[in-house]
């Protein structure tokens, strides 16, 4: 494969980006207008609930469904024109995973880097490359379905990279993975931006993007709904965060906190209610003798700084920690 010039600014673009299913009884529109902008580089972040269109907008980025309108560049090439150059300069790990049971992880990437048009031997010695940035040397030449659940994800990673894409589109990559193997797979990504790929990842793990996303994006009903960094999209929940957890009236806790002169927003979910207020430290005190005196009681209070989950609940209106992985 022909080598490419490093792209300098802008790796993914979308404007006006729209997606449309037709059903028998009616249209759904799954990506209503979304506007990206990923920089070269950068580890981006795209949160969302099931259904929201994350996934979709993931696949038609990566060339697998076609866009029923808007426009995107994706690593300097108009997406809609020229599908198959686009792909040519990606990789995409899909959440399911793509490894043959019965083929080595050296087969594996040796028939992936012969697809994107390397010479057996440029394959071979690309996978040999791979085996060792992913720790994967030990178990080159056993079957795949020998690997540990980490080790085929690291695998998938290794397909996905084999050709050097200048994007990589990761779909989910550490569900189901244990805690440790989720931390090696975090390593694993920051190494590929050091190296330059810019990734473009959906998450359902909150601290994930915490902890990897230089910027990120929330979507919901098809829309953007928030963007920026993770500091800065929390810095828009201001103050501190109050959540009490409640067994019996919960309306009537929340009747009697929500009024409070220091409690700036107040939600409830199931059988907790946040409080947004400026000084949580005086807050709790306060908040318990209020209860106190009107009768009432919270089963737990905890005190926390506004995290992703408190952005996702004040965009969408649910938290994210309630869905479960698609």
């Amino acid at each position: 494969m022909a080598s490419v010039s490093p792209i300098r600014g802008t790796m993914i673009e979308t404007s006006e980006l729209r997606r449309t299913f037709k059903t028998r009884k009616a249209q759904i529109e799954a990506v209503a207008g979304v506007d990206l902008h990923v920089g070269t580089g950068e580890i981006f972040g795209f949160l969302g609930p099931n259904g929201a269109g994350k996934t979709t907008t993931l696949r038609m980025l990566a060339t697998l469904i076609t866009p029923t309108s808007g426009t995107a560049t994706v690593a300097g090439v108009d997406l809609r024109r020229q599908p198959q150059l686009v792909r040519d300069r990606i990789g995409y790990v899909p959440q399911g995973g793509s490894t043959d049971p019965a083929e080595t992880g050296r087969g594996e990437l040796v028939l992936q880097g012969r697809l994107y048009g390397m010479d057996a031997a440029a394959a071979r010695a690309r996978a040999t490359q791979v085996l060792a940035a992913l720790d994967l040397e030990p178990a080159a030449d056993r079957p795949t379905a020998t690997y540990s659940g980490g080790m085929r994800r690291r695998l998938d990673v290794g397909l996905g990279i084999v050709h050097r894409p200048q994007v990589l589109f990761l779909d989910e990559p550490t569900t189901g993975l244990d805690p440790q193997a989720r931390a090696r797979m975090w390593d694993e990504i920051r190494g590929l931006r050091e190296q330059g790929t810019t990734v473009f990842l959906t998450t359902h793990y909150l601290e994930e993007a915490d902890a990897l996303a230089d910027r990120l994006a929330i979507i919901d009903h098809g829309r953007i709904v928030a963007e920026g960094t993770a500091d800065a999209l929390k810095r828009q929940v201001a103050g501190d965060v109050i959540t009490l957890g409640v067994d019996g009236d919960r309306e009537a806790v929340l009747a009697t906190v929500r009024d409070q002169a220091f409690v700036r927003e107040a939600s409830t979910e199931d059988e907790l209610i946040r409080l947004y207020v400026d000084q949580g430290e005086t807050a709790v005190p306060q908040i318990l003798r209020i209860l106190d005196g009107a009768g009432l009681a919270a089963r737990t209070i905890t005190l926390a700084r506004p995290s992703l989950d408190d952005v996702f609940l004040r965009q969408t209106g649910r938290s994210l920690r309630e869905e479960p992985a698609a």
